[in-house]
């Protein structure tokens, strides 16, 4: 089921190997630091937090910390800590989406709710908000408090806003790249300011990291949403088609319902709103989605995003990092092929 999404206009084969190079030590630091904090007498705080932080992802957000530290020379350990705090407020976000969402596979194994429950992963969840908070309070930068502190405010109000749109086809574009600002770009935009912060860099640094941060969250979030109806779920982290089932109005939806006869618009009520959404509509689906253009047109939008996140770093000296940052725009979008 699904189809394989070739684009033209790509820049060639991209991946993040020389950001995992250059913040290969401190990364390392960054995953002691995970089980250290990540560790509690209460036995299945620690159970739970292993399971879902061994089941993989490249840990993309706290390597954009890093390296975005290491662009301006800094030496000392306290992006290490907002690194770890970054990767732990994501790992509750994923807890708590999944409670959200009703989700039961991530990454092809089960969540953390469906072996312990949805209120111990809510809960656990909240245990690693609290140890972020912890690490960023012992780092002692009252901006780089702020902006994390910010994010997590915004990611959750992100939340509650996806859930006043749910399952509403009249969600304008405009309303969904709320959504997604909110609940996905705010944690890179902060990941990636946060280094510049701790390091002491200029405003106008700190400006350039956060706008390339919040634009290259939008790409990878539309990316996302475009391999729901045509991916691999090792690229997602999650099912083909979740999104479809969950009855979610994602930016594909949202563009092949405005451009739909009556009668498409009739099948996208009924598979959204009143949950037909069985393997035969999901095929449907995909096939009006290509119809309109819908998936390719969302892809135009993430490369957008992607070309905004690359303009502004544009003014930054060269640095290998840069280099590195510049080519996870370019491993993001190159999720669709």
């Amino acid at each position: 089921m699904g189809v394989v999404l070739n684009l033209d206009g790509k820049r060639g084969a991209a991946s993040v190997a020389s950001l995992m190079d250059l913040t290969a030590d401190e990364m390392a630091r960054v995953n002691e630091l995970i089980l250290s904090k990540a560790g509690s007498d209460v036995e299945l705080i620690p159970e739970l937090a292993k399971h879902l932080i061994d089941s993989g992802g490249k840990r993309l957000r706290p390597m954009v910390t890093l390296a975005a530290a290491q662009m301006f020379d800094y030496e000392g350990e306290g992006h290490v800590k907002l690194a770890t705090s970054v990767e732990f407020m994501h790992t509750a976000t994923l807890l708590h989406d999944d409670v959200v969402d009703e989700s039961d596979l991530r990454r092809g194994r089960k969540t953390a709710r469906m072996i312990w429950g949805n209120q111990a992963s809510v809960l656990v969840g909240d245990f690693l908000l609290g140890q972020a908070f912890r690490m960023m309070v012992e780092v002692g930068s009252l901006d780089a408090l702020d902006i994390l502190s910010t994010a997590a405010s915004v990611i959750a109000e992100g939340e509650v806003l996806q859930l006043s749109v749910a399952k509403n086809l009249e969600t304008t574009e405009d309303e969904y790249l709320a959504v997604i600002k909110a609940k996905t770009a705010a944690l890179f935009s902060a990941a990636a300011e946060v280094g510049p912060v701790v390091a002491g860099a200029t405003r106008n640094d700190r400006a350039a990291l956060r706008s390339y941060g919040t634009n290259l969250g939008l790409a990878f979030q539309l990316v996302d949403d475009a391999l729901d109806y045509g991916g691999k779920s090792s690229d997602l982290g999650k099912n083909v088609g979740d999104d479809f089932r969950e009855g979610k109005v994602t930016l594909p939806v949202i563009l092949s319902y405005r451009r739909g006869s009556p009668d498409e618009r009739a099948f996208w009520k009924s598979a959204i709103e009143d949950n037909q959404c069985d393997d035969a509509a999901l095929e449907k689906a995909i096939g009006l989605l290509h119809k309109h253009g819908a998936i390719g047109d969302t892809i135009g939008r993430a490369r957008h995003f992607g070309e905004i996140a690359r303009d502004a770093l544009a003014p930054l000296r060269p640095t290998p990092q840069k280099d590195a940052l510049l080519d996870v725009i370019d491993f993001c979008i190159s999720r669709v092929t």
